[in-house]
């Protein structure tokens, strides 16, 4: 991020604190992407990946005037997006649902689909910190630190739950490669 866009997200983020809906708003709109990619990881399902982001805006809206650093607000918002996930699949909401869409893209290159119901097979065998940890990490692309800070750990636990969860895949991998033999 340029230091422009810092600054610019700052005075968003500051005027969104005093109450400006119109600030809130072109916030919101420039991470709900983000936001949505999140939530429709954890929830598997358009419906709902839109609901998850539609509680987010509520309460990140709702709590905007706790956020102490304008700067950390993408981090922010994404922690309320992960939790509201993870709360929502607490509420035994979790249903799959398998959009017409998909099913053309599906269709078409069935060496790729096999790959992605590896991928999200494989991914949803990790537990909800592990999991939160390599999404963060390789689907949102941060860094180590920001994804500490997203999730409140200690840099090294952050460290820990990656190289682990790496193991755990790879060796995952393997088996899967074993057994498609």
């Amino acid at each position: 991020m340029t230091d422009i866009e810092v600054v610019v997200i700052n005075q968003l983020v500051k005027k969104a604190q005093k109450g400006d809906e119109k600030a809130y708003l072109t916030l919101f709109q420039h991470y709900q992407v983000d936001i949505y990619r999140i939530a429709y990881v954890y929830v598997k399902n358009q419906e709902d990946a839109l609901d998850i982001v539609q509680e987010t805006a509520y309460k990140s809206f709702s709590k905007i005037k706790t956020l102490k650093n304008p700067e950390y607000f993408k981090t922010w918002v994404i922690r309320i997006a992960m939790n509201t996930a993870i709360s929502h699949l607490r509420k035994g909401k979790k249903i799959v649902h398998l959009n017409p869409e998909y099913a053309d893209m599906f269709a078409a290159d069935e060496k790729d689909v096999s790959l992605q119901m590896t991928l999200k097979d494989l991914i949803e065998s990790l537990n909800e910190n592990e999991k939160s940890v390599v999404l963060l990490k390789f689907y949102v692309e941060h860094t180590i630190s920001e994804i500490a800070d997203v999730l409140d750990m200690p840099l090294g636990t952050v460290k820990t739950i990656l190289y682990r969860s790496l193991d755990k895949l790879r060796k995952q991998v393997k088996r899967e490669d074993i057994y498609g033999q």
